[in-house]
């Protein structure tokens, strides 16, 4: 049991301080590019997930480019990642929404309403709204409503091959892009699977494919892959993978986490360090079962949430302008104090940047 002990702490230690968590990257583009891109499904995402982890906001709606990548999910990433992080679908017309949307209304369709929005970018048309008037009078309404779907429809598809992106970290317009992949799927994925174990390990080869949003056939070429570069750590019978550093922290008391952070959202689900009732004290970071429902919700949101000496214990956020602070279980009076405090210093240093 003891050893159990340690094995835990050390995977959560190594954890929280490949993503900032016990230490400090003050440089926002710094903090992107090794944490693979920041999630942003909601724009306040990334400035409370920076600010969290000590880095610089200031114009952080322009220093960092929006768009999806991994598993469909929209990402505030480094302009000049890009490439190789859109390179895990080089090439591909098969993806979720280009196979969905060829599925409802044909390929060849869908081909032709891309190359013609690509066109009318050039020549000054961003926004959703404006497409959907002018390609109401060329289509049938379920071919628009599905093509400029809110959730992203052919741009998800233009997005993903370097053609287009968000205009700003909060704007719903695009702008054309030249980030086209220019290394395949197989060129890319030893040396991202190596950046992903430096950041979010100890991990497991399933946690990457999962975070990647890897095919079970494409998995299986994880395994072909050498790791001699790597530490190994065993525990639970997986093997976890990680970067050796001199120096890897304590676990804080405290830990402000956004929503969706990478320390809850990254990782496979059966591979979550959860630990049962009777072993949940100490440094030890886990979202207890009992907590999830609260913490993810069914429409796949992942609210901010609040860790005590490692172990998701509450809820946070900002709400009417004011700080609002939930724990799930009663706190001695100065954890909560301490809580309410961070989360005004995010109120304060959110204001007119938003």
């Amino acid at each position: 049991m003891e050893l159990e002990r340690t094995a835990i702490e050390s995977i959560v230690r190594r954890r929280m301080h490949g993503l900032y968590l016990s230490r400090t990257c003050e440089d926002l583009e710094t903090l992107s590019h090794e944490l693979l891109g920041l999630h942003s499904w909601f724009g306040r995402n990334v400035p409370f997930s920076a600010l969290i982890r000590g880095a610089e906001i200031y114009g952080w709606k322009t220093r960092l480019t929006k768009t999806w990548l991994y598993r469909g999910t929209l990402h505030g990433v480094v302009y000049d990642d890009l490439p190789e992080l859109l390179a895990l679908s080089a090439g591909e017309q098969k993806g979720e929404y280009f196979s969905w949307l060829s599925r409802a209304h044909g390929a060849d369709t869908i081909l032709d309403i891309s190359d013609e929005v690509l066109r009318l970018m050039a020549d000054g048309v961003y926004s959703r709204t404006e497409f959907r008037r002018i390609f109401a009078d060329r289509y049938a309404p379920q071919v628009v409503d599905d093509v400029f779907s809110s959730w992203g429809g052919v741009f998800v598809y233009l997005a993903q091959r370097g053609k287009v992106a968000f205009r700003d970290m909060l704007s719903r317009d695009f702008d054309l892009i030249g980030a086209e992949p220019t290394q395949s799927f197989a060129e890319v994925l030893p040396g991202l699977l190596r950046r992903y174990f430096a950041a979010y390990g100890p991990a497991t080869l399933s946690d990457a494919s999962y975070f990647f949003g890897i095919s079970k056939e494409d998995a299986l070429k994880l395994t072909q892959i050498p790791f001699d570069d790597l530490e190994r750590l065993e525990f639970g019978g997986k093997i976890y993978y990680y970067r050796e550093t001199s120096d890897i922290g304590d676990i804080p008391e405290i830990t402000l986490l956004s929503g969706f952070d990478p320390l809850i959202v990254s990782y496979a689900p059966a591979n979550w360090i959860v630990l049962p009732a009777e072993h949940r004290s100490g440094n030890r970071l886990s979202l207890p079962v009992e907590y999830r429902a609260s913490v993810i919700l069914k429409s796949g949101i992942c609210l901010p949430t609040i860790a005590v000496n490692g172990q998701v214990a509450g809820l946070w956020n900002i709400k009417k302008n004011a700080p609002v602070v939930e724990f799930f279980k009663p706190q001695p009076k100065r954890i909560e104090n301490a809580a309410l405090e961070r989360v005004e210093s995010i109120l304060w240093r959110t204001r007119g940047v938003m």
